[in-house]
């Protein structure tokens, strides 16, 4: 056989029990990884271990793998206003679940010859949840049904909770705009007022008191 080290470097073409002996003193297992290979490879590793982590990785493997189930929500050309919202509101929940729903509108009789008005209550139910999915199969005749397929909308489902959350908030969204600098402009200094000139004072010249000049 060929022989696989367990840090993976090849050792070589090694008889059976030479291999199995050099398991044992390592307290491995001695494993067949690839019997149609001529000759056949073994390696030598932790079994155990190896069973564990391959389990694992499926195990991640799965979470990361989402279902995607398309329900289905029947409608009547002539529904009532009230069963109508009724069935619009479990739409709208399914969709928000993550998923598809097809929407198909029931003709009997002679209804077949009005389509048109299945279309309009395709076009109301698109248009109810349009903050939560996207029309992926637009209307179209398949038998005596018209359906549409509903997709959900990652973006419009953001889109609407921002929204909602801006609402609640009374915080007005500012497209374009991630700050706002507010610089103070520092006020320019006021001149003191000039001081008021005296007002000249008239003198009498010729007044004789005015006239006298005080002797030394």
């Amino acid at each position: 056989m060929r022989l696989v080290g367990p840090d993976g470097a090849q050792i070589g073409i090694t008889p059976l029990p030479e291999a199995l002996n050099m398991a044992r003193e390592l307290e491995l297992d001695l494993v067949e990884v690839a019997d149609k290979a001529n000759p056949p490879v073994c390696r030598i590793m932790d079994y155990g271990k190896y069973k564990y982590e391959a389990a694992q990785r499926a195990k991640e493997s799965r979470k990361k793998s989402t279902n995607i189930v398309v329900k289905e929500m029947k409608y009547r050309p002539k529904i009532g206003v009230g069963d109508f919202d009724t069935k619009t509101k479990k739409v709208e929940h399914f969709l928000a679940e993550g998923h598809k729903v097809k929407v198909t509108i029931m003709f009997r009789g002679r209804e077949m010859q009005h389509p048109e008005l299945g279309r309009k209550i395709l076009d109301q139910v698109a248009a109810a949840v349009t903050e939560v999915a996207k029309v992926e199969i637009y209307p179209r005749l398949d038998g005596r049904n018209m359906t549409m397929v509903l997709g959900p909308d990652k973006k419009a489902q953001a889109a609407a909770d921002k929204k909602r959350q801006t609402a609640e908030t009374g915080t007005p969204e500012v497209a374009g705009v991630d700050e706002v600098v507010v610089e103070s402009i520092p006020a320019e200094p006021i001149p003191a007022p000039a001081p008021e000139a005296a007002e000249p004072v008239a003198v009498d010249t010729e007044s004789p008191e005015a006239a006298e000049t005080p002797e030394a």
